[in-house]
């Protein structure tokens, strides 16, 4: 059986890299179907995730021509299919990118309902909300969705009844290349959304106000081969190694990260008393006592990202004096919580709320990763702990975490991948 084994205490310092966003690349990558040739890629998280979209689009009839494992040349001229089997949709969430982009290109498109981490109900209502607003006909049956179109799509006004970051980024695929004008009203704002547009811009596209409340497509023929295309970097894995920095009392630098992204997060590092440097890309995380308790609510950026939320749990744990999270986004969230309190955490949760007292220690202890991000915090959590620490599950943290092993490790962590009891230890 897989798992981490994180011995700790340790104390994180030095220099890590961030890389490319994972939700970047997970709408950019389908995107790249828009485009009837080739796209050039750079900054490219190596996770799993990516690895499974690259599955499902060479499945499709996509090229790859590799210039390191996180840069690549994407050909889809000869991409011939618009059907996702559920063999390789059901391995992530984000496959549902493949709807808007293949409906850009093809008239008719089918795919397995996606899979990803349990946080909850997720549905795509706004999504098949949109596709229809820009003259689609979509159906849900049997695990699938079927979409499709007479001739090209039409531009539409359409206000997003929930702010969803997968419902706003599937409408600007299927309203690039749609006829006339698209106005998408109250859509989300994370960085990934902007990256997106920018991508799509870079070949042509013309869409403005990502990033705003509205954002406006006007509709292109087709779109064209430019030059390489750098995925920003992932503001989750800076935040996650920034809360590891803090709870360790390190001292660790962070680059190739974009310090505006992270505002929320470093607002509530300087309210818990840590030392947060900004200089151009770079962040310094610099800690030497326990934090001081802080709450947090959960919500669409620039608000606080419900995907570092677990992480922070970690500061409060050991934090002093007592601090509450409320998760205002996805309702299944606190399972983790369950796994902190074997390691000797004080937590109380409930429904969206968690209370969190802060004690002097936390132990080893195996735990589960529930999540994606989760696991994260887990590995943090055995960084802090006295003793060794087994985190099971180790796929949702692969999804999304690259080499995360060595980033810790070389910061001073002692972190093993175990891949099972007979191969023994793997580097």
């Amino acid at each position: 059986m897989e798992k981490f084994v994180v011995h700790g205490p340790c104390r994180l310092t030095g220099e890590v890299k961030i890389s490319g966003a994972k939700n970047s690349a997970v709408a950019i990558l389908p995107a790249t179907l828009l485009v009837k040739g080739k796209c050039h890629l750079e900054n490219v998280p190596n996770i799993s995730d990516i690895r499974s979209y690259i599955e499902i689009l060479e499945s499709l009839g996509s090229k790859f021509e590799y210039i390191s494992p996180n840069e690549f040349i994407i050909d889809n001229t000869n991409v011939n299919s618009a059907i996702a089997s559920y063999e390789l949709t059901s391995k992530f969430r984000a496959s549902y990118y493949l709807l808007g982009a293949l409906l850009g290109r093809f008239n008719e498109v089918q795919i397995s309902l996606p899979g990803g981490c349990n946080l909850g109900a997720r549905p795509i209502d706004q999504h098949i909300k949109a596709f229809e607003k820009l003259g689609a006909t979509v159906e849900v049956k049997n695990g699938n969705v079927y979409a499709k179109k007479k001739d090209a799509l039409k531009g539409a006004h359409i206000f997003l009844d929930v702010v969803s970051v997968g419902a706003t980024m599937n409408a600007i695929l299927a309203a690039t290349l749609a006829e006339g004008t698209t106005i998408i009203e109250n859509v989300a704002k994370e960085p990934h959304v902007v990256d997106l547009a920018n991508f799509l811009n870079s070949l042509g596209a013309n869409i403005k106000g990502a990033g705003t409340d509205t954002i406006k497509i006007t509709g292109v023929k087709e779109l064209k081969q430019v030059s390489c295309y750098s995925i920003i970097p992932d503001q989750i894995e800076t935040g996650t190694f920034m809360v590891a920095a803090a709870a360790t009392k390190g001292d660790v630098t962070i680059t190739n990260c974009i310090p505006k992204h992270m505002e929320p997060i470093t607002a509530k590092f300087r309210e818990a008393g840590i030392e947060v440097y900004e200089n151009g890309s770079s962040i310094r995380v610099k800690m030497d006592k326990r934090p001081n308790s802080f709450s947090i609510k959960t919500s669409p950026y620039p608000g606080f990202p419900t995907d570092m939320q677990p992480q922070m749990c970690i500061l409060l744990a050991i934090a002093n004096g007592t601090g509450i999270i409320v998760e205002n986004i996805w309702e299944s969230r606190f399972q983790y919580t369950d796994e902190l309190v074997k390691m000797g955490a004080d937590i109380s949760a409930h429904g969206t709320t968690a209370i969190v007292k802060g004690v002097d220690k936390l132990y080893g202890s195996p735990v589960q990763s529930h999540d994606l991000r989760a696991g994260a915090a887990m590995i943090i959590a055995g960084l802090v702990c006295e003793g060794v620490t087994e985190v099971y599950n180790t796929h949702h943290i692969l999804r999304g975490y690259e080499n995360i092993v060595e980033k810790f490790n070389s910061l001073g962590a002692n972190i093993e991948y175990v891949k099972d009891d007979t191969e023994g230890l793997a580097k």
